[in-house]
């Protein structure tokens, strides 16, 4: 199963500083990870400010990008302004050595593409530039694989789509959650304590087992339902669930309801 998740550009409104909202998006980031969050969709919803879009968007594509790469893609601006008290991710592409001697044939990394004496490179987190005869222009983001490693150095580029272990996420913006909803062909999960019990849709996690799925949250103020409205019921291949039945707390905060509901997601999909 392939998740995508869609969060609220509001999702911050329930933090009062910059460094909980930072704090809070660093959660957010490492959930995605440990469970392989394919994309993170940026809904616009009533409450949302364009200050928490831009810190949302901004840190959580800070924290995705490779240590190598991020003094280079993120100058300094207010938003990073608690870059220190991030957690890192260390996902696969994030642990890649510096040594060149030891890279191999086959290796796989994240670089940003470069001029330098009269020519394309590659800056690819090594003590040296790799040549890079592409297309892309300067600045951009690539993902390269080594066609041949120490002391040869050939590179060609891939799409994330050709590797083969988590590699990620991106992290996109929608106009509101109708529109992403519209333009989604695969299967839907709704999370709400208004939905039903998880234990009672067995058939329905068989059904999305191997296919790609986003999982929609409400905003810290206003659920599903009262974001969606009647819309909510004309969804096709979607289900609303309550994946923490019987809540003791009045509201499950977006963090905790994103940990719980993947984790259970992660189970119940296993074949």
């Amino acid at each position: 199963m392939k998740i995508s998740i869609a969060i609220p550009d509001s999702s911050l409104s329930d933090e009062s500083t910059q460094l909980d909202k930072s704090r809070k998006i660093s959660l957010i980031a490492r959930t995605c990870a440990i469970f392989q969050v394919q994309t993170i969709y940026l809904y616009h919803e009533s409450l949302g400010t364009t200050q928490d879009k831009s810190l949302l968007r901004t840190i959580l594509r800070y924290l995705e990008t490779p240590q190598y790469l991020r003094r280079t893609l993120f100058p300094k601006i207010s938003e990073l302004k608690y870059a220190g008290i991030l957690s890192p991710l260390k996902i696969p592409h994030h642990t890649y050595t510096s040594d060149s001697k030891k890279v191999k044939t086959g290796d796989i990394r994240e670089g940003i593409v470069f001029f330098a004496k009269g020519g394309k490179y590659v800056d690819v987190g090594l003590d040296k530039p790799i040549q890079y005869f592409g297309h892309e222009k300067e600045g951009r983001r690539i993902t390269v694989q080594f066609k041949a490693g120490f002391p040869e150095f050939s590179i060609k580029q891939i799409t994330r789509n050709e590797v083969q272990q988590y590699w990620g996420y991106e992290v996109k913006e929608s106009a509101n959650l109708r529109t992403l909803l519209s333009s989604w062909n695969s299967y839907v999960v709704l999370t709400s304590k208004k939905g039903k019990i998880i234990h009672r849709t067995q058939k329905f996690f068989e059904e999305i087992s191997n296919t790609s799925v986003l999982v929609v949250f409400g905003s810290p103020e206003r659920g599903i339902h009262e974001i969606l409205g009647n819309s909510i019921h004309g969804i096709p291949k979607s289900q609303i669930l309550n994946f923490f039945p019987e809540q003791a707390t009045e509201t499950v905060r977006l963090e905790e309801a994103m940990l719980g509901t993947l984790s259970i997601l992660n189970i119940l999909t296993r074949n």
